[in-house]
């Protein structure tokens, strides 16, 4: 029997030990600030109580000022969210307005995120002397970590770990993901996002069909193992690239540049390891053994504009194109905009004048070389001659360095500086020779927390409408904070294992994620308009190549062949005009099949882009286009109707659809719709299509030259122009041109 003090001992033994056991279980939940804190302060608070304004003399930038509170009092007070002034006017309680004030109001899961932050003790790792940590320590500068999965309830809906940290937020916010798609939606939602074509009817029948365990796998690896494959993500990587075959400015001559196109779909198509695909185009020329095709990869850096007007400084010229190489490499793969400190330190982020003119002395110290390819063109002049890809290679002699110009004026030459990486970032190894390859390989190395996290983002952001982080092009202090930050994390130090991207995309299209219906409940829509969340697949017209790809594989006029110099295709009467900006040009359309090339393979001249393709948001590609916009305007509408290109697939789909199995219109009818949408039309909808049909009969059949018109050269029977209607019609359905 024990005495009261022993009880009370013991008693009070049991109470410590659950004392400290509940703090070091509330220890380790908390919030990481750094990773899950600070990047909600930089998204949402910064802009008014940082470096640059301190409203109500409260800053949240800075640690010790922060903790201090500003003029309403203290703000933060640790392990007290309740009495935490700052809660109350994130969540608007009280007389005074909801704080972000001129802002969107934080959601529920980030109100959630500091709160708990706060209970826990508020911790805040300290700044370090001399910096400035609200840059230095921006949540992107951090290297991503291998992170646990997430608990979740509804472990039966988890495909691939992506569907563990989607989930868990859904289950955070009470949200449930949207059921699967059909079939039907699937293949041709993978179709379209693989290799950037429609599936056929066989291939739509098929995969119904196909009931054994593991079907959608198998289409996906079918999907990965295809050449077009590596030409619909070529069209992605190309706008960063800003390939064209032309020089642009004035004279906007034609160049060789499409040996490094069929470079970047080959490298794709063989699942060139990623880091590779990297030190190919940023140094091919310097790695041990260079060959043909790394110096063809070197063309990445040769798609600058090239101005040879009269009357130009040379080196000027040059520098011009130094300058954008140094931009494209930040944006590309750090997802960063260092243009801005060309002339002064960044104002947001901690990228100083000097860490720019550091990362263009990479530059700095190539030339710009022709890369014979071993294969030969005969022009028009008859006479064949060898074919040369306009590639780089590193200067023979000195170092790696540039001088910093003043204001970024080229005339302006300030201190010299030496090739480096940029300060806030980890340094290249040391005892490396300082090239080109050093930076590359530095890209791409464990120590670089930028490219693994900005190519993944890239990727998801093609699939889903819009990235993890979705200001893709800036992953700095003023760009949007992570949806999912473990996710973003978990992702990059995936991809960085192997760097293959066909695992990625497997990893990502066989997510249940990813194989969610589109279709919109109106309650989840009014709580997550823009689908952030992720509960729902994203839905999207189809880029301005692959609404082309899309009509010429519907009527079956597409020519599969891949590779190859640029076509000229059929398009807008007013290409065909010459061109006299100085370097006259005629838009000759293309003979046989090369007329009906993937739009990838379109001939790219930057000052008279392919009208097409302009006119659904295509880039001139004078410069790295890091995200196309989407917009919606009445031209795209009368392109689709009345484009050449488009009113030719229309011909061909109508004959095609005429000569389909079924002895009635309805079954032809009925046909066209699948090619299209790879559904079955409705009752409804195929009964409007008939009736349709019906109607341009009887007023073709009293009108013979319209008849012709319609039907050109071949057929003019009031059937046939009719099927051709009905074919414009259909090519240019809402559900045609969209990625469901």
């Amino acid at each position: 029997m024990h005495d009261d003090n022993s009880m009370m001992h013991t008693r009070s033994a049991g109470i410590l030990l659950l004392l400290i056991t509940s703090a070091a279980l509330a220890a380790a939940e908390a919030p990481d600030f750094d990773r899950a804190v600070r990047p909600i302060l930089a998204t949402s608070c910064i802009s008014c109580h940082g470096a640059e304004k301190q409203k109500g003399s409260l800053r949240l930038d800075v640690k010790r000022l922060a903790l201090a509170g500003g003029t309403s009092g203290i703000e933060i007070r640790p392990g007290d969210s309740a009495g935490s002034y700052l809660m109350a006017r994130l969540r608007g309680q009280g007389d005074e307005p909801r704080m972000p004030n001129k802002g969107d109001p934080l959601t529920a899961a980030q109100i959630a995120t500091i709160a708990t932050w706060i209970d826990a003790g508020a911790h805040w790792p300290d700044d370090p002397a001399g910096t400035d940590v609200a840059r230095t320590r921006h949540w992107s500068y951090v290297p991503p970590r291998q992170v646990p999965l997430p608990a979740v309830h509804r472990q039966d809906w988890v495909r691939t770990p992506i569907d563990a940290f989607v989930l868990a937020r859904l289950e955070q916010e009470g949200i449930a993901p949207s059921p699967e798609a059909d079939r039907q939606t699937l293949i041709r939602r993978a179709s379209l996002d693989l290799i950037g074509l429609p599936p056929s009817t066989e291939e739509v029948a098929a995969f119904i069909a196909d009931q054994l365990p593991g079907a959608y796998d198998r289409l996906v690896d079918r999907l990965l193992a295809s050449p077009h494959y590596g030409e619909r993500w070529a069209r992605l990587w190309l706008d960063l690239a800003r390939y064209a075959d032309t020089d642009g400015f004035e004279f906007d001559s034609p160049r060789t540049m499409w040996p490094y196109r069929d470079w970047v779909i080959r490298a794709l198509n063989a699942d060139m390891p990623f880091d590779r695909f990297t030190i190919d185009q940023l140094a091919g020329d310097l790695i041990p053994d260079a060959t043909t095709e790394s110096r063809i990869a070197t063309g990445f850096h040769r798609n600058t504009m090239k101005n040879s007007e009269g009357g130009v400084d040379p080196e000027e010229a040059r520098w011009e194109t130094l300058l954008d190489r140094t931009n494209t490499t930040a944006e590309v793969w750090l997802g960063s905009t260092f243009g801005c400190a060309q002339c002064h330190n960044h104002k947001y982020d901690p990228i100083t004048q000097h860490d720019y003119y550091a990362l263009l002395a990479f530059f700095d110290h190539s030339d710009e070389v022709a890369v014979p390819t071993g294969a030969t063109t005969t022009p028009a002049d008859g006479k064949t001659h060898a074919l040369a890809s306009l590639g780089l290679a590193e200067k023979a002699t000195g170092q790696a360095e540039t001088n910093l110009r003043i204001r970024g004026a080229y005339v302006s030459k300030g201190e010299l500086v030496t090739a480096a990486t940029p300060a806030f970032l980890p340094p290249l190894p040391a005892g490396v020779a300082v090239n080109r390859l050093a930076l590359a390989r530095w890209l791409v190395s464990p120590v670089n927390p930028l490219t693994a996290r900005v190519t993944v983002n890239r990727i998801w952001e093609a699939y889903f409408s819009k990235g993890l982080v979705e200001t893709s092009d800036d992953f700095g202090s003023q760009g949007t904070s992570p949806s999912h930050p473990e996710l973003l994390d978990w992702l990059a130090v995936a991809f960085s294992h192997e760097w293959s991207l066909k695992r990625l995309h497997r990893l990502i299209v066989t997510s249940a994620t990813y194989r969610q219906s589109s279709l919109v409940e109106h309650a989840v829509s009014e709580r997550d308009p823009y689908n952030r969340l992720l509960a729902r697949s994203s839905r999207f017209r189809l880029e301005a190549e692959l609404l082309r790809d899309n009509a010429l594989s519907i009527s079956g006029l597409l020519s599969p062949a891949v590779g190859g110099p640029s076509v000229f295709p059929l398009g807008p009467s007013e290409i065909g005009r010459v061109n006299t900006n100085k370097e006259n040009m005629t838009w000759t359309v293309s003979a046989g099949p090369d007329a009906h090339r993937r739009g990838l393979y379109t001939f790219w001249r930057r000052t008279s882009p392919y009208p097409t393709f302009a006119t659904f948001d295509a880039p001139s590609r004078e410069v790295c286009t890091l995200r196309r916009p989407r917009t919606n305007t009445p031209l795209q509408a009368l392109s689709g109707l009345n484009d050449p290109a488009f009113w030719e697939a229309a011909q061909a789909f109508g004959r095609r659809m005429a000569l389909a199995p079924g002895q009635q219109p309805a079954d032809h009818l009925a046909y066209g719709y699948r090619l299209c949408v790879a559904h079955e039309p409705s009752r409804a909808t195929l009964g409007r299509l008939e009736q349709a049909f019906a109607a341009d009969c009887a007023a073709f059949a009293g009108d013979a030259a319209r008849t012709r018109s319609v039907c050109g050269a071949r057929d003019a029977s009031p059937e046939a122009a009719a099927y051709i209607m009905i074919a414009n019609v259909l090519l240019n359905l809402d559900e045609t041109m969209t990625r469901e």
